[in-house]
């Protein structure tokens, strides 16, 4: 059957029916690709592929008048009588001609710089035109790899489902999708996907939206992980230079300005190229504009190019986006490649009858079947005809893909997978049944060796497996088990844990726990263990503080309705004190001692901060996020967090028939965070919490609300909206009511990059503030300055922050190293 459909959609592509074909070259036969093709007085269009063919369908035989159109060429019309189909039109395209004669010089100023004035002038203007809309979608995204090791940090990366041939290269990521879209400025957009496919994945849906791809660069800014201040800003020339390169008219006679941009500054996040404006209405032509991976901050991108070409409408008295082109190129650890995001929109109407029903939180839905369309669907819809290497990657990948779905295959690889090597003994052991759909794994004992005071030199060992129940709706249920055992305490501590997901839509899970374990006396654990593993080791200074926890647990969260989600749990638990069993260090230091594990009396080894007991805890928690939209896909809803409004946490946590009566609590708490971008000027943040205890008076120290502190001078975390960096640990535990605020704000460059010599290390200026408030103290406050995406190269995973602090009249000073790369490599 595979070879079948594989033969008839080579078939479809060697004969056409119902449409005018051809090629598009330029002057010397190259050929062009993304060339802008449509039929006068109509909506009908299409756009060249990379190899410069085309197809543009039409409902019946007559005269046509075919316009070719794109950005750096002379625009064409041809006027064909088209007895019979296929009908074959080529074209040549010839580079434009240029000239400044038409302009008029006032007093040597730069002519470009008029009419970037004007453009700017008119930008409200000519972005209201299009502030509502419903237009047809098509979008194409496609990643390939030139150059991919086998393996990465030791471990293979295979051939992405048959994507790389032998020479480690290959189409990755090849998808399409048709769709209808609606569109109200500022921010409703609805989009409707009739069809969907992914190369190689009859189940597959494709990840292009139309939302993503909606670019415009009459905003001020474009949000490209940081925002891109656009050529046409209203503070553009702030960041640009411009020189008119000359100027020409289209096959209506408008009069199209071709300017280059220049940056002013190196790094900045800019724009560089060519922006193309009608003189008179100063709307936007074309554009052919690209950035760097390194003004973005986003380090592996190489370049970013952006295509954009437009349509004049008589109908609508306006300059319509037609066809947009995304090329990008990227290099990461020895992987080397490129890949392409298209998108064409046809059939706009931009008199739609919106009512208050149109737009909701929903913004992304899919048709029934929208990804079972056969290739014949595809050939009279696609507006791009597939190059050779789509064509072929789909054929390829649909041949492979019934053999690599098969028992026969999937066994064979697994069998190969599978195989037990001695290295497995350090880094772990996975195996897996591809067929059957489990997994079971054991964790890499080499990553999981730490050191502590309490149990000395310990590892832990996990052992687990996972059986997807529906893959395709991310059913599971999960079990694993963990050993941890400590070389100075002697004691080994194993706990288990069941997880159960019911579905990926509103994502119940459920959870059940038991065993033994040791854990932070600050529950949210703000030491990492390899942080303290160094402190204890090198500089004598044990931070960690931990107890014992045996217990029985158990936690179930669901999103209720769209942006609320509620987590509950409840536990049993017997709480163990635990005191150092060891001083072991590399380096003693006649002025440095290891603390007690209490942190209420840190000089006197045998304290504990608890006294043992039992207790039942009961915990509610909800997390309301305003203004969530989501992604309807068939295998699940997926949410976004807009910036526009904030996050509200709600939560209560109680303690119960405590052994201690004294210990038994109640604790009310709320948080609320939100970051956003402030225009060109980068991104704002904080984190505001807040509660108060009832009935906490003489609880166990455990169940005080302690707060993320820092006494390593290493920072652990993309940013430090959770987290003090110079308060102590346990200072400032409460058992009362508190406030801690966090603030930061991220120039993203707005700062440095105006700054010469400054602007080529490529850094971002950070600035923070932070308060906490308790009833028993007086204000802490912290202020920093810092330096983010430091580095080299490609590798920018570091931040440098100057703090200074006032704790009760006590100030300090000093610098933290952001380690970002724990982060991102998922060390504890």
């Amino acid at each position: 059957m595979k070879l079948y459909t594989s033969f008839l959609f080579l078939l479809l592509y060697t004969v056409a029916s119902s449409q005018i074909i051809g090629k598009v070259t330029d002057a010397s036969g190259e050929p062009l690709p993304f060339v802008n093709i449509y039929i006068d007085n109509s909506s009908t269009g299409t756009t060249t592929n990379k190899d410069g063919n085309y197809e543009l369908n039409i409902d019946a035989l007559g005269t046509y008048t075919i316009s070719f159109q794109f950005i750096g060429y002379t625009p064409e019309k041809k006027t064909v009588q088209v007895s019979k189909l296929p009908y074959i039109l080529n074209a040549t395209l010839q580079e434009e001609t240029t000239s400044l004669d038409e302009v008029v010089l006032n007093s040597g100023e730069n002519p470009a710089y008029r009419i970037i004035r004007e453009s700017i002038a008119n930008r409200k203007t000519n972005l209201v035109k299009t502030d509502e809309f419903t237009a047809d979608f098509y979008s194409r995204g496609l990643w390939r790899i030139e150059d991919a090791p086998e393996k990465i940090l030791g471990q293979e990366i295979g051939d992405f489902n048959g994507g790389l041939d032998s020479t480690r290269q290959g189409v990755i990521y090849l998808s399409e999708t048709i769709s209808e879209i609606k569109y109200k400025a500022p921010d409703n957009f609805k989009e409707n996907i009739v069809a969907s496919i992914v190369s190689g994945d009859d189940n597959g849906f494709s990840l292009n939206t139309a939302q993503e791809s909606n670019i415009s660069f009459y905003n001020n800014t474009i949000n490209l992980n940081t925002q891109v201040i656009s050529p046409i800003a209203d503070y553009a020339f702030n960041y640009y230079d411009y020189k008119l390169v000359g100027v020409f008219y289209d096959d209506l006679g408008h009069l199209i300005n071709k300017i280059e941009v220049i940056p002013k500054r190196q790094n900045d996040p800019v724009f560089s190229g060519l922006i193309y404006i009608s003189e008179d209405t100063y709307e936007i032509y074309g554009t052919a504009l690209n950035i760097t991976g390194k003004a973005i901050q986003i380090p592996f991108i190489e370049t970013l190019v952006f295509t954009q070409n437009f349509k004049y409408s008589t109908i609508d008295s306006l300059w319509l986006r037609t066809s947009q082109v995304v090329d990008f190129s990227f290099a990461f650890f020895g992987v080397k490649g490129n890949g392409r995001f298209t998108a064409v929109y046809s059939n706009y109407d931009f008199s739609p009858q919106f009512d208050s029903k149109t737009f909701g939180s929903e913004i992304l839905t899919y048709e029934s079947e929208a990804n079972k369309k056969d290739s014949i669907f595809w050939k009279g819809v696609r507006p791009v005809p597939l190059t050779d290497e789509e064509l072929t990657d789909y054929i390829k990948k649909d041949s492979i893909q019934e053999i690599r779905g098969s028992k026969t295959y999937l066994d064979s690889v697994d069998r190969a997978e599978n195989r037990f090597k001695i290295s497995d003994v350090l880094f772990g052991y996975h195996y897996k049944n591809s067929f059957k759909k489990y997994d079971f794994d054991i964790s890499a004992p080499i990553t999981n060796i730490h050191y502590n005071t309490v149990q000395g030199w310990n590892g832990s060992l996990t052992a687990s497996f996972q059986k997807n129940q529906e893959e395709f709706n991310r059913k599971y249920w999960r079990l694993y088990t963990t050993g941890n055992y400590g070389t100075s305490d002697e004691k080994l501590r194993l706990k288990a844990r069941y997880q159960q997901k019911f579905n990926n839509t509103s994502r119940p899970i459920l959870s059940l726990e038991a065993g033994t374990e040791t854990q932070q006396i600050n529950s949210e654990e703000p030491i990492k263990l390899i942080v303290n593993d160094v402190a204890s080791l090198f500089f004598e200074r044990n931070y960690l503080k931990i107890y014992e926890r045996q217990y029985a647990q158990i936690g179930y969260s669901q999103e209720l309705i769209n942006g609320l989600r509620f987590y509950g749990g409840a536990s049993y638990e017997r709480r163990i004190p635990l005191f150092n069993t060891t001083d072991q260090t590399f380096y003693p230091r006649e002025d440095e001692q290891f603390t007690s594990n209490n942190p209420l009396q840190p000089l006197n080894e045998d304290s504990a901060p608890l006294v043992e007991h039992n207790i039942v805890k009961a915990s509610l928690n909800a997390q309301l996020v305003f203004g969530q939209k989501y992604y309807s896909y068939p295998d699940g809803k997926y949410n976004t967090r807009p910036d526009k409004y904030p996050v509200l946490f709600l939560g209560y946590e109680g303690g119960y028939g405590a052994t201690v009566s004294d210990y038994n609590f109640h604790h009310l708490k709320a948080r609320l965070a939100q970051a956003f971008n402030i225009g060109n000027k980068g991104r704002f943040g904080y984190n505001l919490r807040t509660g108060t205890f009832l009935n906490g008076e003489a609880i166990s120290y455990l169940d005080f609300k302690h707060f993320n502190g820092n006494q390593t001078r290493i920072g652990t975390s993309n940013t430090y909206l959770n987290n003090f960096n110079l308060l102590p640990y346990y200072a400032l535990s409460t058992n009362d009511t508190y406030f801690e605020g966090h603030l930061e704000h991220d120039f993203k460059g707005y700062i440095l990059n105006k700054i010469p010599l400054v602007n080529t290390l490529g850094f971002s200026l950070v600035l923070g503030a932070h308060t906490l408030n308790t009833t028993q103290n007086k204000p802490y406050t912290e202020y920093s300055v810092g330096f983010d995406n430091v580095g080299f190269g490609k590798f920018r995973f570091f931040r440098v922050d100057y703090v200074t602090s006032n704790i009760n009249g006590n100030k300090e000073s000093a610098f933290i190293f952001g380690l970002k790369v724990l982060n991102l490599l998922g060390i504890d």
